[in-house]
């Protein structure tokens, strides 16, 4: 009998050594464009996920993971749906991290995630468009929809006794999505929006845009744009005129390179960026700081949760086929199951494997609704002495 179980055991390992694979994932973000500054760590995030993972040898069978980067741009809908294109059919990856920029991550959505049947998760797309889309269930994200930010940016405003606002935003579907989320939650609070005016990216000169803002007057110019393009040109035009001394930084215009470029003008501004006080993001902290990459950066958390999210649901499926893996998203983010945390996938990988529930709260507490979106959390920020200084979370 002994004899037979061990036959048994070695027909079983040869099983799952047959099904090992390398096992490809498209890392599709900005590495260059307006948002190139936080693109290297939200794809440090994504692969050390990745790495965790396939260091485990518990992924379907022994399989590893591999991740191939790609440029989406940001702001180049052809270029981005192009670079999809290469990963699916030459480079062969069976899932994409990204895009990270709404516009760009609609075009991938539908220009080729959906013909060709690919599951994708954004850990930065935030347009409320996104939360409708004709998707056929292969889309997620690890980032909430501005719907969610521009009620934060109001409640931030609000509480800090600010009535009267300017608005600027990129004119794009990021932009705009989120320049109208929060000019109906502000109104609705009994703030002013004394003059919306977009801005486009790659001008040389926003003297024109900051004088019809200036005219309009504001306590606070509101900057919904790129840390690396326009928004940052929108700030440097206002300082250098004396139109504004104090902005609201939303998550796209988070970063130190701002700082670095704007200088001491930008002390005494503030805004909110996702980012929770979770266990969890102290777990990500110290995988991220032991990894050489910062923690803190916009999306890096929701970049490690995105990856991850992928994987343990390609797990549960037992499959990596889009219309496969993602169909198990929403079980393995929400509860009921035992809670896993960054740095646990290998258990939550043996917890799958055993048919026991898991209930991923990963890097920033992880809870999707609606069609796979987070419900999300956000960290209030403001700029003293040149470094940007938690104020709180909401």
């Amino acid at each position: 009998m002994k004899k037979l179980i061990g036959s048994a055991a070695v027909l079983a390992l040869m099983a799952g050594m047959a099904t090992a694979e390398e096992v490809k994932i498209g890392v599709l973000l900005g590495f260059t464009g307006p948002l190139e500054s936080i693109t290297p760590t939200m794809a440090a995030g994504a692969e050390l996920a990745m790495a965790e993972v396939s260091t485990s040898g518990k992924f379907m069978g022994g399989s590893t993971v591999t991740p191939v980067r790609s440029d989406s741009t940001c702001v180049d809908s052809t270029a981005a749906a192009a670079a999809a294109e290469r990963l699916v059919t030459a480079d062969g990856v069976k899932a994409i991290v990204g895009a990270d920029c709404s516009g760009v991550t609609g075009a991938v959505l539908q220009g080729v995630a959906r013909p060709q049947g690919i599951g994708m998760i954004s850990p930065s797309s935030t347009s409320p468009a996104l939360s409708t889309a004709e998707d056929d269930g292969l889309f997620l994200r690890t980032a909430p929809s501005d719907a969610r930010q521009g009620q934060i940016m109001s409640d931030i405003l609000t509480a800090r006794g600010v009535k009267t606002v300017a608005l600027t935003y990129t004119n794009n579907d990021y932009g705009k999505g989120m320049a109208d989320a929060f000019a109906a939650a502000f109104t609705a609070a009994g703030g002013t929006v004394t003059a919306t005016v977009p801005h486009e990216d790659g001008k040389g000169d926003y003297s024109a845009e900051v004088a019809t803002l200036a005219s309009a007057g504001g306590e606070v110019l509101v900057v919904a744009g790129y840390v690396d393009q326009g928004g940052k040109g929108v700030i440097q035009s206002a300082v250098d005129t004396g139109a504004f001394s104090t902005f609201f930084l939303p998550d796209g215009m988070y970063g130190e390179s701002l700082i670095a470029s704007i200088g001491d003008a930008l002390n005494g501004s503030y805004g909110s960026v996702p980012g929770t006080d979770s266990e969890g993001a102290a777990k990500f902290a110290e995988l991220a700081k032991a990894a050489n990459f910062d923690p803190s950066s916009s999306y890096a958390g929701e970049s490690y949760d995105a990856a991850a999210l992928m994987l343990l649901s390609m797990a549960a499926a037992n499959s990596t086929k889009g219309a496969d893996w993602t169909a198990k998203v929403m079980d393995i983010a929400n509860g009921p199951g035992e809670v896993i945390l960054p740095g646990e996938l290998g258990k939550a990988l043996e917890l799958i494997a055993a048919g026991k529930d898991i209930d991923y709260v990963g890097a920033t507490s992880v809870e999707l609704i609606g069609g796979g979106e987070s419900a999300g959390n956000f960290r209030e920020f403001e700029i003293k002495d040149g470094k940007i200084e938690t104020v709180g979370y909401r």
